[in-house]
């Protein structure tokens, strides 16, 4: 499961943004768009009904407009904690005050009935939302009108707070029911059934017992449950990152990203499939969401897919493996990647350093996919009406801008919160050279009511992902597994990232993105750097197994909502987008099972670095061909196999194991190009010449 930075604010705000646009000649107009009449795809309820299994509302009328202030509101006071810095144990209550009570009239407790679906009533929140919106303020309000005294009582709390405490963690449990499902407060539950019972469970896991007078202080009254790390990344990073997004997509980025991308490929054979992979980056830059981004991109996409002569399994393969991309791709990445900046200790503009190379390697390996579907399928070039590369970059390139402005003002030393406010005001100014784009107040205003509520499907699973955390630090649980690992994988650096991966993947089909990485830190972190895994290593690791649960079956969020556009089967669906992102699964592996592979996290030296791309760009190449099965033309599974297996050894980067990979590379490859050959040679016609008649 995942979640976004700003999700379907975006896409409302694209919309909003197409809708408003006039035609004029800056617009371009795409033959492979789809025709509004015939291929209408709502994007916000597909987003909706696989990024959370309870959707969320299409409000309209009062409540409408009773989200977009309260919105609005929380926007401005994100916004003004960046210039006024308040104590945390203020802000972070304050935040969540505002912020759960949102979401009890955003999303729905239940789903909605066919009855109200025929009798089109409005979508819009019911009474007892209403007062789940009014009981959420009530604990923070307590909290946050004599808050020092508050957390100085954690450990002899009063009746009140213990009654106040209670209440918050309900209030959690249900708004991250509604935004991502019943599974994320399952296992907090089980988790606080843990600490209770802790002297019932066998060793190694029996613990001490802690009452819920201790378990309501340390995680409520404390700084390591409800109001830790990822409550705090929730509050400021995420907060400040949809905002951001929400203005660059309503002043015309996102439709600018996509022209280009059509622009830039569509003219060649390849060049349908090299145009979505493209786009998904670029969106991704925006998005930071694995499903809004594949949503986006198919609404657009599909039938430029459809008519190059894509099936329909394999482009939404294409489609949801480029908007995975974007949970991976600088400068938003996903949500994990500010908890890995607060975790660590490091900048952010550190980890948009460590984190360039693999995603480069990811989008290479689809590229290759691409290349080799291309000529296996026979695809064709597709027309498309629009406006030179160069045209485009000089007449809206400006969008750029504050993508890198972020960057540039990270490396100038700012703060990343003060560095995306400015990026932000950036984006504004420039959406003054379009006409059609001008930031009006009511843009602005419907940005900033975006940007709050995009924010909305994270912050419950934030503050959830810190119960789980501060139940684990109460206990000690983190540490015993990691322990159980080392042990059951005999110390072997190998057995315990193969056995790390393992576990952060089937994590990650139960809980969200950010929560898999959250829970995988503390468990799984301590494992690999008991093993010689650097710290910075070991969080890069589990933060790319924690996205790539999105393409594992059997809840592939992504590739099942690709699906939803083409009209492909899932499955066949799913197992394809694993196809395309095999490459990534793999990568991580280079940067922990060898000093050497540090180089890929821009570690160690420009040799070690550029050691590491050279090896990896062959390991992802050689995997590609592997499960791609074209080289100069179709590859046999002999020449598959040699090939793949050649690739494995590479992701050890020591002298003995590239030379056997290398070999069996090199095996596979001549095997292959002997067979091509001879088999054209067998195909091409003999030359015969006419017999001459003697005079």
């Amino acid at each position: 499961m995942t979640e976004r930075p700003d999700g379907k604010g975006a896409v409302a705000a694209h919309k909003v943004q197409d809708k408003d646009r006039d035609k004029n000649d800056d617009d371009v107009t795409l033959a492979g768009s789809p025709d509004p009449a015939k291929d209408s795809i709502d994007e916000e309820a597909l987003i909706a009904e696989f990024e959370a299994e309870k959707p969320a509302r299409h409000l309209s009328g009062k409540p409408e407009i009773i989200i977009k202030v309260i919105g609005v509101a929380l926007s401005v006071f994100g916004l003004y904690w960046v210039f006024n810095p308040m104590a945390t144990q203020f802000y972070l209550p304050a935040f969540l005050m505002i912020g759960l009570s949102m979401t009890f009239l955003v999303y729905r407790g239940w789903g909605r009935t066919d009855k109200d679906k025929e009798k089109k009533k409005a979508d819009n929140p019911h009474a007892l939302d209403w007062a789940l919106a009014v009981i959420a303020i009530i604990p923070f309000a307590y909290i946050i009108s004599d808050w020092d005294a508050f957390f100085r009582r954690a450990i002899i709390p009063t009746y009140l707070d213990l009654i106040m405490g209670t209440i918050a963690i309900l209030v959690v449990l249900e708004a991250c029911r509604r935004t991502v499902g019943i599974l994320v407060p399952i296992v907090v539950v089980f988790f606080f059934a843990y600490a209770y019972f802790g002297p019932y469970f066998p060793d190694p896991f029996g613990t001490s017992s802690f009452g819920w007078i201790r378990l309501v202080g340390h995680n409520v009254m404390g700084t390591q449950g409800i109001f830790g790390v990822p409550t705090d990344v929730a509050a400021t990073y995420i907060i400040l990152f949809t905002i951001y997004g929400a203005v660059l997509t309503a002043s015309g980025a996102t439709k600018f990203f996509i022209d280009l991308s059509f622009s830039a490929f569509g003219q060649s054979k390849s060049g349908p499939g090299r145009t979505v992979t493209l786009a998904g980056f670029l969106l991704g830059t925006v998005s930071g969401s694995g499903v809004a981004t594949t949503v986006t991109l198919g609404g657009i996409s599909w039938p430029l897919l459809k008519k190059a002569g894509y099936p329909k399994e394999h482009g939404g393969g294409v489609l949801a493996a480029a908007g995975i991309g974007a949970i991976m791709s600088p400068p938003t990445l996903g949500a994990a990647a500010f908890i890995i900046a607060a975790l660590l200790g490091v900048s952010y503009l550190q980890v948009l350093i460590w984190a360039t190379i693999p995603t480069l390697l990811y989008y290479l390996g689809i590229i290759l996919a691409i290349e080799m579907d291309a000529r296996k399928f026979k695809t064709h070039a597709v027309e498309i009406d629009t406006k030179p590369v160069g045209k485009l970059l000089l007449r809206f390139g400006y969008h750029f801008s504050s993508l890198v402005a972020i960057v540039v003002f990270m490396a100038m030393g700012m703060t990343p919160f003060r560095a995306v406010v400015f990026a932000t005001v950036l984006a504004f100014v420039l959406s003054f050279f379009d006409r059609q784009s001008w930031m009006t107040p009511k843009r602005i205003w419907d940005a900033l009511a975006t940007g709050a509520t995009g924010a909305l499907s994270v912050i419950p699973v934030m503050a959830a992902a810190g119960l789980i955390v501060g139940v684990m630090t109460l206990t000690g649980l983190g540490l015993k597994l990691a322990n159980i690992i080392v042990d059951f994988a005999g110390g072997s650096l190998f057995l315990t990232a193969l056995f790390s991966a393992i576990s952060v993947i089937l994590l990650g089909l139960a809980v969200p993105v950010t929560a898999s990485f959250i829970i995988s830190w503390v468990i799984i972190g301590p494992a690999l750097q008991d093993v010689g895994v650097p710290a910075f290593a070991a969080a890069m690791f589990i933060f790319y197994y924690s996205v790539l649960s999105e393409v594992s079956p059997p809840t592939a969020l992504s590739p099942f909502a690709a699906s939803a556009i083409t009209g492909g089967k899932p499955i066949k669906t799913m197992w394809l987008t694993w196809r395309y992102t095999l490459s990534a699964f793999l990568v991580p592996f280079i940067f922990v099972l060898t000093g050497p592979g540090i180089g890929l996290l821009m570690q160690g030296g420009i040799g070690t670095v550029l050691m590491a791309l050279v090896v990896s760009t062959v390991a992802v190449a050689a995997l590609a061909v592997a499960t791609g099965g074209w080289i100069m033309g179709p590859a046999n599974w002999l020449e598959r196999g040699l090939i793949g297996v050649g690739s494995l050894p590479l992701l050890v980067m020591e002298p003995m194991y590239l030379g056997i990979g290398a070999a069996l590379i090199a095996v596979g490859l001549v095997l292959h190009i002997v067979r091509i050959k001879r088999h054209k040679s067998d195909e091409s016609p003999t030359t015969t010449t006419a017999p001459v008649r003697a005079s």
